[in-house]
């Protein structure tokens, strides 16, 4: 991996005078399941030529936290299915070892979790998203279409015993897991993992029609108060999450609100893809190509210019919106492309 060293760069500020300090990655394309409101179950993905290298995904990270990024999310498709992406992991530790970097963290289906979750702690990762929809087994093969129940339960008790801190991400669909969330909520502090709930997103073709899986967190969060007390919290972990203690419980559950109550006013974040591409909104197609610039030279003067030249154009704010009204989601790249 590269051995560059972190040189005193300009911060990355946007035009709205919002500070970039986080950045997440996307190391592949690919992913073992097929979730319904994500992907197709026939996806193309790209060819292995086009992707970053991981010495190049290095390269990449590293010029970001030069210029300021002091948290760090390695995201796919499924990260953990990228061959040899523990060198990767163990390369941008020297991160946090120096001080530059305050987290690397990592967000996964959990499929993998069993083989690698040691490796993750031993090279400074404390804290994992694992994305999980439903306890039922029966349903959770229905909305991955691929997924292996047990083997995701499996791998999130390994991360536990493997000292990282584990939270459940969870996309809120109606008609499919709105009754459960209660139940979801219950199971995840009582092991003491954080939940995480989130509003289905208009990304990418997925065979089928998001306006009847659309659940407002809003219409959650009231269901909710029926039976728990909700006590807002000011917590901030990084990223867009709005996050309530349940008095019950004593533990913490977070809502990320896409559509119905925006985050855009403290984005701090951007997302490259696993080809370079770097997408300043979630919710927007504008990009930059980091690939052409970080390979036309060993230097990364290049690189540092066209990121610049990227972050002059960060939206103040994207304009998801399901409706019937118009067919096509709002943004025509998957999730998976993007990095969850």
């Amino acid at each position: 991996m590269s051995d560059s060293v972190i040189t005193s760069e300009p911060p990355l500020i946007d035009p709205f005078g919002r500070t970039i300090s986080y950045l997440r990655v996307s190391v592949t394309d690919r992913c073992d399941f097929r979730c319904v409101y994500c992907m197709a179950e026939d996806m193309t993905f790209l060819p292995k030529r086009d992707l970053l290298s991981l010495e190049e995904l290095d390269r990449l990270c590293s010029a970001f936290i030069a210029r300021g990024v002091r948290k760090l999310r390695l995201t796919g498709g499924e990260p953990l299915v990228r061959k040899n992406l523990m060198s990767l992991v163990e390369s941008l530790s020297r991160h946090l070892k120096s001080g530059a970097l305050d987290e690397l963290t990592v967000t996964t289906n959990g499929s993998q979790l069993r083989q690698h979750a040691e490796t993750l702690y031993k090279h400074g990762v404390r804290r994992i998203n694992v994305s999980l929809d439903t306890l039922d087994a029966d349903k959770f093969k229905a909305i991955t279409r691929w997924g292996d129940f047990e083997r995701v339960m499996d791998g999130i008790r390994a991360a536990r015993d493997a000292g990282l801190k584990v939270k459940i991400n969870a996309v809120a669909l109606r008609g499919f897991n709105d009754a459960e969330i209660p139940s979801m909520l219950t199971w995840a502090h009582e092991q003491g993992m954080d939940l995480t709930l989130i509003e289905t997103m208009p990304l990418g073709d997925i065979d089928g029609d998001r306006t009847d899986q659309y659940l407002p967190l809003s219409d959650v969060r009231a269901g909710l108060e029926n039976t728990f007390t909700l006590t807002d919290l000011p917590d901030q972990t990084g990223g867009p999450a709005r996050y309530v203690r349940i008095e019950e419980t004593g533990g913490r559950l977070g809502f990320i609100t896409p559509l119905s109550h925006n985050f855009c006013e403290s984005c701090n974040r951007m997302r490259i893809t696993c080809t370079g591409t770097l997408y300043m909104c979630l919710g927007q197609d504008d990009a930059a190509d980091l690939r052409a610039p970080l390979r036309a030279s060993e230097g990364d003067a290049l690189l540092h210019q066209a990121i610049d030249e990227a972050i002059s154009r960060k939206p103040k704010g994207h304009d998801f919106v399901i409706d019937r009204s118009g067919a096509a989601p709002a943004v025509a790249r998957h999730m998976s492309m993007t990095g969850g």
